[in-house]
């Protein structure tokens, strides 16, 4: 565990101070505390926090030199690099907004986002111009797109404003940021969501919103300066940003990785780097728990484990702490609208695995009934969030938005209808049943798909599942589960509907099994159930 002096740093001198804190002060504070600490390691690359200040101030200039504007909107499309950190931080320091895209997202949905956003300026990489280059011809509020990257000459025809990122950087000679227009609660990103019932939402997140997290989150995590943290999440998912936002929070150094899809490169960069905190999702400690030679690598320097997105199962708890026996395991939920509600403290692990656990610090949550009345324990109803973590809306959607926010307790305030049904235990510990949309009604029961993937998940030689509900005539909706086996285990319909009578009351037991080689996956690891109904 690092000391508690690595924790503390000089005072800022007054000359440094700020009236409104905004969130990439982080990296100018780090960049004078320390500068020549090593902040990002990415393929091959080693920059210190004062390289990182030199180019994201390099290209925030640039930004502002091509039309950018307080409260324009980019888009950074691209994958987990150099280049997407810097384009990051330079967004917000040209007083503008930013938005990630993960480099995986198809032109035609890339074409919405541009379009849904008016985005004035692209960021993106030349490897992936054959969904960037249709997606700019009909951008009309694009004026200028930045490509890292080698191009040949003309390849990039009729796309807005083409320059080079290299050229954009060299082009300026100002070392210092540009002037600052914004205060706290204007708007820093929009992170668009799935949009598994529709067109993506832009989630609206202010400065407030996100220094408010951050804060929350590295508290409670304990991130310190000494820490390593790995960043093998996608940027554009909010959960693989938080990752650099809190690492140049503390002072710590970020391991960025594109993805885990080659497991033992990774793993010999955790080594290598010694890596402290090590944030995944299930999918990837699924694979984790597969290797082979995982006894061979030293993960001994671990000691913090953090999952969200999905619940932990049983299993995989047990998993991790046979892989990492030293480190603490935070099992975390939360939704783009406000980052983050709930952590389990992992002492409570052992005593209560299934909980998401309690409010993160400065957050408030409660549960209410479809009358809006308040629940007390072990009563299931809608999750409540109340704190300033909570998003400023849907991005240019203002009945989306009124869904979503509606008054709080307090007069003026408004509060987030996360539309997610749970349950607190005596204690105030929360237990996640699922999504309102997700819910099955069979035989006039309500079926919860989270309770049902639980117990197929204790069946041995199941890998993955999912539940989802589908018409039937006589039930109205049946339950259909979809399994996947663990390699060299062979399952039948009729053998995991057996072991489901014996785990389930009769209405949750799916009436139809389909055990299939994988199952649909989203960009972040989610399994996509709208694929599967």
């Amino acid at each position: 565990m690092p000391e508690i002096q690595a924790m503390i740093r000089p005072p800022i001198p007054s000359a440094h101070r700020r009236a409104t804190p905004l969130l990439h002060d982080y990296l100018a504070d780090s960049a004078r505390c320390l500068p020549d600490k090593v902040a990002l390691v990415c393929m091959g690359q080693r920059l210190s926090f004062a390289e990182l200040e030199a180019r994201s101030n390099a290209l925030a200039h640039a930004l502002v030199r091509r039309g950018v504007e307080r409260g324009d909107r980019v888009v950074v499309f691209a994958d987990n690099t150099v280049e997407t950190v810097v384009s990051f931080w330079a967004v917000l320091k040209a007083n503008a907004v930013v938005s990630i895209v993960n480099p995986l997202t198809k032109a035609d949905k890339l074409q919405y986002l541009l379009n849904d956003c008016r985005a004035k300026v692209l960021i993106t990489d030349a490897h992936i111009a054959s969904i960037f280059v249709p997606a700019t011809q009909n951008a009309p509020h694009l004026v200028s797109t930045i490509v890292s990257g080698s191009y040949a000459e003309g390849a990039l025809r009729g796309v807005p404003g083409v320059v080079s990122f290299a050229d954009a950087l060299a082009a300026e000679s100002s070392s210092a940021a540009p002037p600052r227009s914004n205060i706290d609660i204007d708007l820093a990103a929009i992170i668009y969501t799935s949009g598994s019932t529709g067109d993506p939402k832009g989630v609206m997140l202010t400065h407030r919103n996100m220094l408010t997290a951050a804060t929350s989150i590295a508290t409670y995590l304990e991130l310190v300066e000494a820490d390593v943290v790995l960043g093998v999440l996608p940027l554009a998912f909010d959960y693989g940003l938080y990752q650099l936002i809190m690492s140049t929070r503390v002072g710590a150094r970020l391991v960025l990785e594109r993805s885990f899809t080659y497991p033992a490169q990774v793993l010999n960069q955790v080594v290598a780097e010694k890596v402290s905190v090590f944030p995944g999702v299930p999918t990837i400690f699924t694979i984790l728990s597969g290797l082979k030679t995982l006894s061979t690598y030293d993960l001994s320097a671990i000691r913090a484990v953090t999952n969200t997105a999905a619940a932990l199962q049983l299993r995989h708890i047990e998993s991790l702490r046979e892989i990492f026996p030293q480190a603490r395991i935070f099992s975390m939920y939360g939704l783009t609208e406000c980052k983050r509600c709930t952590y389990l403290p992992p002492e409570e692990l052992a005593r209560r695995p299934l909980s998401v656990g309690i409010a993160i610090p400065n957050t408030e949550l409660w549960l209410v009934d479809e009358n809006d009345v308040k629940l007390g324990p072990n009563q299931v109803g809608q999750l409540v969030i109340r704190g300033a973590t909570v998003m400023k809306g849907y991005w240019e959607k203002p009945e989306e938005t009124a869904k979503k926010l509606r008054p709080g307790p307090l007069p003026g305030e408004f509060v987030l209808y996360t539309g997610d049904y749970c349950r607190l235990d005596d204690e105030g510990f929360l237990y996640f049943v699922s999504r309102m949309d997700d819910i099955i009604k069979s035989r006039g029961e309500k079926v919860s798909p989270a309770e049902v993937e639980r117990a197929i998940h204790q069946i041995p030689g199941v890998l993955e599942t999912a539940v989802v509900g589908v018409p039937d005539d006589i039930l109205g909706e049946a339950v259909k589960a979809f399994v996947v086996a663990q390699e060299g285990v062979t399952l039948s319909a009729k053998s995991v509907q057996l072991e489901c009578q014996k785990r389930l009351e009769s209405f949750m037991v799916p009436k139809f099994v389909e055990v299939v080689p994988e199952l649909p996956k989203g960009m972040t690891g989610k399994i996509q159930k709208t694929n599967l109904k």
